[in-house]
């Protein structure tokens, strides 16, 4: 070991890659340091830690400080409990209320992050086992540069070849667990810690939806930043029932791939059905557009009760835990393929298709496990095509005289419309019904989040869910529309585009519609806020189950919002990116603007990207129909960019928001980096986390956070013309925090200047100076400068 001298020391440290035969020359510079006299570098390193982004985080925290709403004013998570936590009361273990709630979300937060970064390692397993460990990753061609910009950022390395994204996975999981750890009883107790905990589980659940996307888009062959991506079929209607009909459910693709290549290897492609729900049906189209998607989760309950699909095949991730009932209900063979969805099932993993086949065909077995891929696929197949014939006799929805006759036992006790999340008018519709009307029964499919709570509240036993679908079904069955199959990653060419004008507030904003489809009034406010966008020429995003329900709407000219707007990231544009995974690319995109456009490098620099991000990208994310763990990880990801989000009603049950004050000047100063002084930049944007009740306020609240400190006079005119119309449109009122956002008169739009100027004079307004905003105290310095 080098003894520490008065003498300047040059060391070189070369570094062995875990196995990659890398080498990596790190040069230190040691000037007179005795040993006690060493600390570590601050700010974030390759792989951070889960306090290396504790100072950004806690920057962010103070400016967006949690506002709590308990779902529960207990804590049951030891044998301590139950404890009180209301008020100032503290548990057993001295834990008080806001920690409880902060070590909640944390909670949620790494099931989601450790749901997606595991399928991400059995996709990274599969995808090396089909092209092996030195297959390159290839998310666009020549057409992307900077092929995994979140690892990068995290990370500090650039991956090349599956075998890379193995190391990635490791760090993840690790993270994943330390994550876990701090949520025991005992561990930690000071609530914006836990926040800044769940921050980090957003980033490395970011990290490991980058590694499941890149290594399906380069080892599937999948769309590779293309614009312009097939339109694929979508809704119940594109359906050939007159075909057997495979139903796949879940998100981890490799067993829809080995059915799609059966069929083709079989030449069975144009007699076989393969038709999905959640996002494995979104990665099957990506892998062959002949594949249908039928709908987002919500639609689960019934297509099945339908009874149209004539096998079930399951993997993992948002599928109904009582699917394999309504399985047996509509006699269709069911088959799980996932180790983390076995539902009871015997493992048929290693015995002969021929014996599988038979117990299933002739019901012997209504369901198996199969682990092996292609030997589910061929299952599948073959099963289908010999039940398919029998099957098609079978009536399993009621008709209009069975929905009258079942409708009449309705008591009207209103236990169905208390149990429903969305306290839908089932007995006005069950009244109705039993009177011959089936009109009113018939509307309530549109607004049904498909979760069957008012069945298991029913007295009566009435299968209030089946006589709904049955209701409807006369107008269900012709619903055909298209969607755009998920084209991946934005290529950077996009990015050098738009990334002047996104920055410089010209194109006004970038809104990211994902997440569940739990929506409080159907899919169709999620459609109508994403075309009011694509028309006032923001650049919508979007993915997974809201993708789906996006497309399920159509213009007085029949086009859905994928014909009217083009596939590519421009002003206007409506891009599809692909399945829950692939959300990291619209993280990604944000990141590429301040590599691409601004030239920064990506190199484990995460505060100082986020710092650009936050203060000079308009983006906003928009969860309006969230509810799984999985969406709370992605909107984590994107809260510790600085990117704000917005979700439902519904989204009150996540605990807490995320907001800021906005009549408290003193959280709304940036550091101008041209001078150095502390200057107000307004609550630009003013939350990070955020519920809206409506439609009509979440637009307005989308407007409004897509401001940034960096607006240049022309781009803050332009975003405060659309905040101003919105508000007016949807509200009835100016809104009447605009002096908080026009800095100088030239702020102000022209077709307002008169309104808004009297505005100004009532509110004591002065001008300020437009800064070159920071929220770091320094620049964060290279990797280089660091070590």
């Amino acid at each position: 070991m080098l003894p520490l001298t008065e003498k300047k020391i040059e060391l070189t440290i070369k570094e062995l890659d875990s196995g990659l035969g890398r080498i990596r020359d790190l040069s230190i510079s040691i000037g007179k340091l005795s040993a006690a006299d060493w600390t570590e570098p601050e700010g974030p390193t390759p792989y951070p830690s889960l306090t290396a982004l504790r100072t950004w985080d806690r920057t962010l925290l103070s400016r967006y400080q949690p506002f709590y709403m308990p779902f529960c004013d207990l804590c049951c998570l030891c044998t301590y409990g139950k404890c009180d936590l209301t008020g100032t009361k503290k548990g057993a273990c001295g834990i008080t209320m806001p920690a409880q709630q902060s070590r909640t979300v944390l909670l949620a937060v790494c099931i989601g992050a450790a749901t997606h970064t595991s399928h991400a390692r059995e996709l990274v397993t599969y995808a090396i086992k089909k092209a092996g460990r030195d297959c390159p990753i290839n998310p666009g061609g020549n057409a992307i540069g900077v092929e995994a910009p979140v690892i990068r950022l995290v990370c500090g390395e650039k991956p090349e070849t599956l075998a890379d994204l193995e190391m990635v996975l490791d760090y993840c999981e690790s993270q994943i667990t330390s994550l876990l750890a701090v949520t025991h009883t005992g561990q930690e107790g000071d609530p914006l810690d836990f926040e800044s905990k769940v921050l980090h589980a957003g980033m490395i659940d970011q990290v490991g939806m980058e590694v499941a996307d890149l290594a399906q888009i380069s080892a599937l062959g999948y769309p590779k930043a293309d614009p312009d991506a097939p339109l694929v079929a979508l809704g119940m209607g594109t359906v050939d029932t007159t075909k057997p009909v495979i139903l796949v459910i879940g998100h981890n693709v490799p067993p829809s791939v080995a059915i799609i290549d059966y069929l083709a290897l079989e030449n069975l492609s144009d007699q076989v059905e393969v038709t999905g729900i959640c996002c494995t049906s979104i990665d099957a189209t990506r892998y062959s557009p002949r594949a249908k998607i039928i709908g987002p989760m919500s639609w689960q309950l019934r297509y099945i009760r339908s009874g149209i699909p004539d096998v079930i095949v399951v993997d993992e991730q948002c599928i109904r835990t009582d699917a394999l009932a309504e399985a047996q209900a509509i006699h269709a063979p069911f088959i799980a393929t996932s180790e983390k969805n076995c539902l009871g099932l015997p493992d048929r993993t290693r015995d002969p298709s021929d014996a599988i086949i038979a117990d299933l065909a002739e019901g012997r077995q209504a369901g198996v496990l199969i682990l092996d891929p292609e030997k589910a696929g061929e299952v599948a197949v073959r099963v289908a095509r010999i039940v398919a014939p029998a099957r098609k006799n079978i009536r399993i929805l009621p008709d209009p005289a069975a929905i009258r006759e079942q409708a009449t036992a309705c008591t009207q006790c209103r236990l169905c419309q208390r149990a429903c999340p969305n306290d839908l008018k089932i007995p006005k519709g069950m009244k109705a019904a039993g009177a011959g009307d089936l009109s009113l029964l018939a509307s309530l499919y549109d607004t049904c989040v498909g979760c069957g709570r008012c069945e298991q509240a029913c007295a009566k036993k009435i299968p209030v869910h089946s006589l709904i679908v049955a209701a409807a079904a006369e107008r269900t069955k012709n619903e055909k529309f298209v969607i755009r199959t998920g084209r991946g990653a934005i290529q950077d060419i996009e990015i050098r585009n738009v990334g002047g004008p996104i920055v410089l507030g010209e194109i006004p904003g970038v809104i990211g519609f994902v997440g569940c489809a739990n929506f409080a009034n159907g899919g169709k406010e999620v459609a109508e806020m994403s075309v009011e966008f694509a028309k006032r020429r923001y650049i919508i995003c979007t993915s997974g189950c809201t993708a789906m329900s996006i497309g399920m709407y159509r213009d007085e000219e029949g086009k859905t919002p994928y014909e009217q707007f083009p596939g590519s990231f421009t002003a206007g544009g409506i891009v599809n990116v692909g399945s829950c995974v692939a959300n990291a690319h619209i993280a990604g995109a944000t990141i590429k603007i301040a590599s691409v456009f601004a030239r920064r490098n990506l190199r484990g620099n995460y505060a100082e990207i986020a710092d650009y991000v936050h203060n000079r990208v308009g983006a906003v994310g928009v969860a309006w129909g969230a509810m799984s763990q999985k969406a709370a990880a992605i909107a984590a990801g994107f809260w510790r960019l600085g990117i704000p989000v917005v979700v439902g009603p519904h989204g009150t049950k996540y605990r807490r928001m995320l907001l800021g004050r906005a009549d408290h000047d003193a959280d709304w100063y940036v550091r101008d980096q041209r001078t150095g002084e502390d200057v107000y930049a307004g609550p630009a944007p003013e939350h990070l986390f955020v519920a809206a009740e409506t439609k009509e306020e979440a637009m307005v609240l989308i407007a409004k956070l897509c401001m940034r400190p960096n607006d240049t006079t022309r781009g803050r005119a332009m975003k405060l013309t659309h905040y101003i119309d919105l508000s007016q449109r949807n509200l009835g009122t100016i809104p009447d925090d605009i002096p908080r956002y026009v800095r100088t008169t030239a702020d102000i739009p022209v077709t307002l200047k008169g309104e808004i100027t009297r505005i100004l004079a009532q509110s004591d307004w002065k001008e300020r100076p437009i800064p070159d905003p920071t929220l770091l105290t320094r620049n964060t310095p290279t990797l280089k400068e660091e070590r």
